[in-house]
């Protein structure tokens, strides 16, 4: 007879197997499975045990984590404690500290936008100012997310010691209990028109979206534009719901497809509608994502809506996040979504990769084509088109080195502290400050290096292993003297999108967001055009039928 232990351990095994295969999706692949597991931690003991130096078994496994999750969708990810609990924030809209968004990055801690009337913003800190200790604590020296710092009971305080161009202060923070609005801003835009921005889908969405909605109507609104540019998504029954809002009880609105069976859902509305006839109009860009696809793309197949903007991100992609230990989460990727025509707006291959590795756009040829409720044609395999198409995204490379850098938001701050505005709403950038934005990027040795500079550098490379470098290296030097001239033309190509997110930076330092939206509304293309749409009620039907 087995020792009592012995028996303990095969019977634990048993069960895990049993949950194993009754709770996972297999294809008869269990021995594999384990044998790399085994595989897996006898290395793993291994390495630690005896390689050269000390090891951190954290790191280590973090890192091999995440290195497993990189050839996979970037939406599969696993999440630490500080990730489950910003994801709860970001879900739930709620959270105790000082009511700013920050930014960390290379030990420092920056104020990215303070909150109006929270405590940040009461206790005087600006866009752009670098936190540079907390209490007794330098952000420096600290090891982990210096935003935890700041975050803390309701009613306790903290000292924050802070760089203000060049200036060191110190001022004393009372955190709070902050909520963070699905819908930031609502208002008319003229007697007739009402204006509703949903920047996020966590859990209070549908409700703020419903509140707003019936709000406009009572003071005089008779038709709609809802703003999803720049919502990456969240939630997907509270898109569910806001679809609601506009078109009856019982009507399909998203499908989702799974090769687990019990993920194969249809999602259909299950409320009383507030206005199923009221003109509406949804604004999209290429930061609309996921949710935000759901709600435009649906009520565009149901030809509810009129939607304009330019090409939505294309995330047809649905994510669930599955408890793992020690507080722990591992979000996976279960299906897909469809809108009720049936397509699905995916537009990165992820799983059919070129030479480099880099997941594939779904070619335009390759796009299949849906008709919506009154037969219109759809396509999918490239996020949303809106029926009014204001231009492309600027998702240029030069954007993104830009905007990672963090220089729009720099010369923002500096713009800020070194002019004074007479009136928001005549506000404008023009070409003077143009030139000197350029000027800034020299200044702060702004190097952005293109897809032909880097594989220049590269055959430069190869010769020098070939020695052959003396031969190419004056046509080199004379093809990188060009390339720096093409930078410029490129910024100049750039320079209406560039000036317009400088505008949108600037206008939040003298009247936070809540002025942004209101800047918005006088001088804003999109809006602009949804209104006039709006305002000619057969040319609003004309783009449905």
């Amino acid at each position: 007879m087995k020792p009592f232990f012995l028996r303990k351990r095969i019977i634990i095994a048993a069960l895990a197997c049993i949950v194993f295969f009754t709770t996972t999706a297999f294809k008869n692949d269990f021995f594999e499975i384990a044998k790399q597991l085994e595989i897996f931690t006898t290395l793993f003991k291994e390495l630690n045990m005896n390689y050269v130096d000390e090891t951190n078994p954290g790191d280590l496994m973090d890192t091999a984590i995440r290195s497993m999750l990189e050839d996979l969708d970037p939406y599969t990810r696993f999440m630490n404690e500080q990730d489950v609990e910003a994801a709860r924030i970001n879900n739930t809209g709620d959270y105790t500290g000082i009511g700013a968004k920050v930014r960390t990055h290379h030990h420092k801690l920056v104020i990215v936008e303070p909150y109006k009337d929270y405590p940040a913003d009461k206790a005087g800190l600006k866009a752009g100012d670098e936190i540079i200790k907390v209490d007794d604590i330098l952000v420096s020296d600290y090891e982990e997310d210096a935003g935890n710092l700041l975050k803390g009971s309701p009613g306790t305080s903290i000292s924050v010691t802070y760089k203000r161009q060049g200036q060191i202060q110190t001022t004393s923070i009372d955190r709070a209990e902050v909520e963070l609005k699905a819908v930031p801003h609502f208002s008319l835009v003229d007697t007739k028109t009402g204006y509703i921005v949903l920047s996020q889908f966590n859990s209070k969405a549908s409700v703020e979206t419903s509140y707003a909605l019936r709000d406009l109507k009572a003071q005089g609104a008779e038709q709609i534009i809802l703003d999803l540019r720049g919502n990456p998504g969240g939630l997907l029954h509270e898109a569910v719901n806001i679809v609601n809002l506009f078109v009856p009880k019982g009507q399909l609105v998203v499908t989702t497809k799974s090769k687990v069976k019990k993920y194969n859902r249809t999602y259909y509305t299950k409320n009383q509608p507030v206005d199923t006839s009221i003109p509406l109009v949804v604004l999209i860009d290429g930061g609309s994502a996921s949710a935000s696809e759901i709600v435009s793309g649906s009520l565009q197949d149901l030809d509810r809506a009129v939607i304009v903007g330019s090409r939505s991100f294309g995330k047809g992609l649905v994510q669930r996040p599955k408890q793992l230990t020690y507080g722990t989460q591992v979000k996976i990727t279960i299906s897909r979504y469809y809108t009720p025509s049936g397509r699905c707006i995916q537009s990165l291959d992820y799983w059919n990769r070129n030479e480099k590795g880099e997941a594939v756009r779904v070619k335009q040829e390759n796009y299949n084509e849906f008709k919506t409720k009154n037969g219109r044609k759809v396509f999918d395999g490239g996020g949303v088109f809106p029926d009014v198409n204001l231009g492309n995204s600027k998702n240029t490379p030069i954007i993104t080195s830009l905007t990672n850098d963090n220089l729009i938001f720099d010369y923002a701050t500096n713009y800020y502290y070194n002019h004074t505005i007479d009136s928001i709403n005549t506000f404008e950038l023009g070409d003077s400050v143009f030139s000197d934005f350029k000027n800034y990027l020299i200044t702060n040795d702004f190097s952005f290096e293109t897809e032909t500079e880097k594989k220049l550098y590269k055959v430069l490379e190869t010769a020098q292993k070939e020695e052959l470098d003396d031969d190419i290296e004056k046509e080199f030097q004379q093809l990188i003297r060009q390339l720096n001239t093409v930078r410029t033309v490129v910024l100049d190509e750039n320079k209406d999108y560039l000036l317009k997110l400088l505008t949108n930076e600037i206008v939040k330092r003298y009247v936070y967001r809540e002025g942004l939206y209101d800047y918005y509304k006088i001088h804003d293309e999109p809006i602009k055009k949804a209104t006039e749409i709006l305002k000619n009620p057969s040319t609003y039907s004309n783009y449905l039928r």
